[in-house]
């Protein structure tokens, strides 16, 4: 049995409780002993557990953290009455019949230096040690204890883990390692060279079911690279990784989603990590700019948003870039599109109609814009527009432009808007944007109507129809007080194709409409179906089942085509029952 005081930031008395167990928590969650209020305290902040040789504090906030006698620590003890424990604007101190203690035993208490658990301390209660950032963002994880998934053997691990980092950040001090000169390959082999060293000097302490190999390849991930995400990005059959929070990671694999049994140590963690792919791009995420878009080296897309935006933790999403460059051949033999509706489609990218591909979130339209534009002749200057570059497109003669955000004051800024508008004044021949989702809308239909036919985009719609109506309001957010008649004629005139594309339940995505905007008629934009795709249900396994049908509509600009006397294809329209 032990009191716990609670005291304000002035010293004054809230409330004394008494611990009638062994082991009692302090937090937001009303389970706990002391009940604690405000926005930095997590639902259990800490827990305090008496053991054989005294009372021990434990920090369980998740990343937010405790001061033990003004000292951040993950743990502490034995605990006298003098030490005050720091929550949020919280003071705390503890009472109980301390025991007697040697020399020895009372000199771990000084919280100069995080104190190892006493051996007798059951595993449950080994907590793990924060190591200092150096240099260039290496990076350090703070591990943690969490009820809910460690076991004794990783427990075990991770605290080794955690000595040989602390070793390396201090060998790479005392021999003054400057990691800023550095290219990324030099900067691995020293830091590994450095890992082996440190591991070989303490082989003789590890436990023998502590693997070495694995331990020198999580140190090196969690100094150089993207912690425990490096082998989830490294597994090519995985195409997202969303971290939720840092003991909650899913990854979407062949379309299906599934929790993976990957996690972070903290909240921290996440947080170095967001901040390790950010920072080389200039951008930055703090609490001022909570939320982020970047990129990491082979083109995946990443969104991370960090408290107080997001309430369980800092949230990480990767949307992986494939290594391999897609075909359309392997397209259709994915069963995403058909070989006639391939075909069409060629034809329409190389006599340059403008086209849309509209789809849902992770519908895969950055994936079939990229390639689509394998059509495009290489003889043609190709300028894209994105708001974090993914786009690879394989002709000689292209210019990538990047959208940039604004600066801490709020300044400099550069938007999607701004760079369409720039692109016209660099003679493209065609005008790539990655997606349009706003004002830019506007500009994109203006370059289609003045000359730079062949132009293609992606837009956020559940139909083609639907298209329509997004692309009016994204018009409207130009700012510009342009009648209904007015947008529909632009987008008319501007848009030859819409091409929709969905993801099913069984995770497969397919084109499920490719149609052709043929004109207006009573102020209605007309749109007909060249091709779609047929559902019938599902086999035995679950998977979608269906067929592409061509519906026997022959699109206008094939005709013209005939007429100019350029070969074109009418069988791909036949109508096969």
């Amino acid at each position: 049995m032990f009191e716990i005081l609670l005291k304000d930031n002035k010293g004054k008395l809230l409330e004394t409780s008494t611990c009638e167990t062994g082991s009692c928590t302090v937090g937001r969650s009303g389970r706990n002993l002391i009940n604690l209020k405000g926005w930095r305290i997590a639902a259990i902040h800490a827990e305090f557990s008496l053991q054989s040789k005294g009372l021990y504090v434990f920090d369980r906030s998740g990343g937010i953290g405790i001061l033990v006698n003004g000292t951040p620590v993950p743990s502490f003890g034995p605990l006298h009455a003098s030490d005050e424990i720091q929550i949020g604007s919280y003071r705390l101190t503890a009472h109980y019949d301390e025991p007697v203690l040697s020399y020895s035993e009372t000199a771990v208490s000084s919280p100069k230096a995080p104190e190892q658990p006493e051996k007798d301390i059951p595993e449950e209660h080994i907590e793990h040690f924060t190591a200092k950032q150096t240099g260039r963002n290496i990076g350090v994880q703070h591990l943690e204890h969490d009820e809910q998934h460690s076991h004794q053997h990783s427990s075990k691990r991770f605290l080794w883990h955690n000595r040989i980092h602390q070793k390396l950040m201090l060998a790479m001090d005392l021999r003054r390692t400057d990691v800023e000169s550095m290219d990324d390959n030099k900067l691995k082999e020293t830091v590994e060279s450095l890992i082996k060293e440190i591991i070989e000097s303490v082989k003789n302490d590890l436990p023998s079911d502590v693997d070495c190999e694995r331990l020198a390849k999580e140190v090196l991930n969690e100094a150089i690279g993207l912690g425990p995400l490096e082998d989830l990005l490294a597994d090519g059959s995985i195409t997202e990784i969303m971290v939720n929070r840092f003991d909650d990671v899913y990854i979407e694999r062949r379309g299906k989603l599934q929790k993976s049994e990957v996690t972070f140590s903290s909240d921290d963690a996440v947080r170095s990590v967001i901040e390790r792919i950010v920072s080389p791009l200039g951008r930055r995420i703090d609490e001022s700019s909570p939320m982020v878009d970047g990129r990491l080296k082979d083109g995946s897309r990443v969104n991370a948003i960090i408290p107080p935006l997001a309430i369980k933790g800092p949230t990480l999403t990767i949307r992986k870039f494939s290594k391999q460059k897609l075909q359309m051949q392997d397209l259709i033999d994915f069963g995403a599109i058909s070989a006639a509706m391939a075909s069409f489609l060629e034809t329409a990218v190389t006599n340059r109609k403008n086209i849309v591909i509209s789809g849902g979130t992770g519908s895969g339209k950055t994936t079939f814009l990229n390639v689509l534009s394998n059509y495009i002749p290489h003889t043609e200057r190709i300028i894209t527009v994105e708001d974090s570059a993914e786009l690879r497109l394989g002709q000689p003669h292209v210019v990538s432009l990047e959208a940039r955000p604004a600066n801490m004051e709020g300044v400099g800024g550069i938007t999607i808007r701004d760079l369409v508008k720039n692109c016209l004044r660099m003679r493209p021949d065609r005008i790539v944007v990655g997606e349009c989702r706003g004002g830019e809308a506007l500009d994109m239909l203006q370059a289609m109507n003045t000359g730079h036919d062949g132009s293609l985009t992606t837009v956020h719609a559940n139909t083609p129809r639907d298209l329509i109506s997004r692309l009016e309001v994204m018009v409207m957010m130009a700012g510009m007080d342009l009648p209904d008649r007015a947008i529909r004629e632009q987008v008319t005139s501007a848009v030859h194709l819409v091409v929709q594309q969905a993801r099913f339940a069984d995770g497969t995505r397919k084109i499920t409409h490719i149609t052709e905007i043929t004109g207006m008629e009573s102020g209605m934009v007309q749109m007909q179906d060249i091709f779609i795709y047929k559902q019938r249900g599902f086999d035995s396994e679950g998977r979608v089942l269906g067929d592409f049908k061509a519906t026997g509509r022959v699109p206008e600009f094939y005709e013209n085509l005939q007429e100019r006397g350029i070969p074109a294809d009418m069988s791909l329209f036949a109508v096969n029952e």
